[in-house]
C-alpha cells in the first residue's frame, strides 16, 4: 500500500566526522533507497541538514560559525553544493527532485501554511521528491525552527505522513548516551512518550561538531509527529537500507507509536506552527474549565499577563505554578486584556467602550498540553 514517508538525515550522517566533508557513499545509498521507494509508489520527502557543515568544508573552516551573519553566509555556500550533489545523484536514477527552503514564518501565517501544504501536495502528485531544509540564509532567531528534527516533524504533520524517519549517528534510542554510559539499555518501542520520563531516560541536546541536534530534539520531534498520527522511527543514518527493512516489519531502531486520535490540521497549526507572543496565568477554576471540561477561556479566569501581543496572535496559557497547560489564539491585545482581566464577560463592552468577544480564547482556537 503506497504511503507518505518523510526522511530526515542529520549532518552527522551526511558528513565525515573528522573533516566535515560529505559522506558520499552514505548519500548515494540514501538516494538509491528513496528512488526505489518512489518507484514502488510511495510519496517521499527528504529533509536534509548539512548546508552549514558543507559550507564550512568548502571554505576550509575548522569549526561551525557562531555569529548569525557568518552562519547565514556559510549556509548559502553549502546549500548550493549540497543540492548539486543530490541533483546529480538523483538525476542518475531519473528521479526528479525539488528544493524547498522554509522558515518558521512560512508556518506562522495560516495562509502561507496552507500554501506550503498545497506546494508539497503538487510536488508529490508529480512524482517529485522534495528536498527540504531550513532557509538558514535568511532565517532570524525568532523565526528559526532551531533544528531540522523539528522541521521534519512539522513537515510530516503538515502532509499527514504515515512515517517519519529520523536518521542519526546511533542505531536507536537508549536509556542514556551509550558513548558515555556503556550499560545504557536500548529502547525498541515507545507507546507513549511520557513513558520515557517514567523510565528516567537521559538524553543529550548535544549534536555533532558540525550539526545542531541531539537526542532531546529527536524526542521532541517524535512528540510533534506522533500527535499528528505519524509513526516515528529513530535509526542509524549510515545504513539507509534500514528504512526498507523497517517498512517491511523488521524491529530495527526505536519506533514511536502514533496517537490513535491525532489532532486536526488547524489544531496542529496552532500547537506547533505558531510562536507564542505572551503568557496568560489562569486561576484554578479556569484551568479546570479548559483542561477537564473543554471550555473556552474567559476574562474572569485570567490572573496575570506577560508579554506584548495583538489580537489573533498565539499565547501560552499557564497555571498558577507557571506550567503551560495549553496554547491558543487570543481575541484581545495585551493592552486590552490588562483592562479586563478578572472581569465578567458582561462588563467587557462597558470597560473597553465597544462591543467585544465574550471569550479571551475560544475553545476552537485552543490546544491542550501542546508540549505534554
Amino acid at each position: 500500500m503506497p504511503q507518505t514517508i518523510v526522511i530526515k538525515i542529520g549532518t552527522s550522517s551526511l558528513t565525515q566526522p573528522q573533516t566535515g566533508q560529505l559522506a558520499l557513499a552514505t548519500i548515494a545509498t540514501l538516494v538509491e533507497i528513496l528512488s526505489q521507494l518512489r518507484q514502488q509508489g510511495h510519496q517521499v520527502i527528504l529533509v536534509s541538514s548539512g548546508a552549514v557543515g558543507v559550507g564550512c568544508a568548502r571554505l576550509g573552516l575548522t569549526e561551525r560559525p557562531k555569529a548569525i551573519a557568518q552562519k547565514q553566509a556559510v549556509a548559502a555556500v553549502g546549500q548550493g553544493r549540497l543540492m548539486r550533489v543530490y541533483d546529480d545523484l538523483f538525476n542518475t536514477l531519473q528521479q526528479p527532485i525539488a528544493q524547498v527552503l522554509l522558515t518558521r514564518g512560512d508556518l506562522v501565517s495560516r495562509s502561507r501554511y496552507v500554501n506550503v501544504y498545497h506546494t508539497f501536495a503538487e510536488l508529490l502528485k508529480l512524482g517529485v521528491i522534495p528536498v527540504v531544509n531550513e532557509n538558514d540564509t535568511v532565517a532570524v532567531d525568532e523565526l528559526k525552527f532551531g533544528d531540522n528534527d523539528t522541521l521534519s516533524a512539522l513537515v510530516a504533520s503538515l502532509v499527514e505522513a504515515d512515517y517519519l524517519f529520523l536518521l542519526t549517528d546511533v542505531d536507536r534510542l537508549y536509556s542514556a548516551d551509550p558513548r558515555s554510559f556503556p550499560d545504557a539499555q536500548p529502547i525498541a518501542l515507545v507507546k507513549n512518550i511520557e513513558q520515557l520520563t517514567q523510565m528516567q531516560v537521559k538524553t543529550s541536546d548535544r549534536g555533532s561538531q558540525w550539526g545542531t541536534g541531539g537526542m532531546t530534539t529527536k524526542i521532541a520531534a517524535a512528540r510533534i509527529a506522533t500527535a499528528a498520527g505519524v509513526r516515528t522511527v529513530i535509526t542509524e543514518g549510515r545504513f539507509p537500507h534500514n528504512i526498507c527493512k523497517i517498512l517491511q516489519g523488521e524491529p530495527l531502531g526505536t519506533q514511536f507509536e502514533p496517537q490513535s486520535q491525532p489532532n486536526r490540521a488547524r489544531k496542529r497549526w496552532i500547537a506547533y506552527g505558531l510562536i507564542p507572543m505572551g503568557k496568560l496565568t489562569l486561576d484554578k477554576g479556569a484551568v479546570t474549565a479548559i483542561a477537564q471540561e473543554g471550555k473556552s477561556l474567559l476574562a474572569a479566569g485570567v490572573m496575570a499577563i506577560s508579554g506584548e501581543f495583538d489580537s489573533q496572535e498565539a499565547v501560552e496559557l499557564c497555571d498558577m505554578q507557571g506550567r503551560a497547560i495549553a496554547r491558543g489564539i487570543v481575541n484581545y491585545s495585551s493592552a486590552e486584556l490588562q483592562k479586563i482581566l478578572g472581569r465578567h464577560s458582561r462588563e467587557i463592552s462597558t470597560i473597553l467602550g465597544y462591543a467585544a468577544a465574550e471569550t479571551v480564547v475560544h475553545r476552537d482556537n485552543l490546544v491542550l498540553n501542546y508540549q505534554d
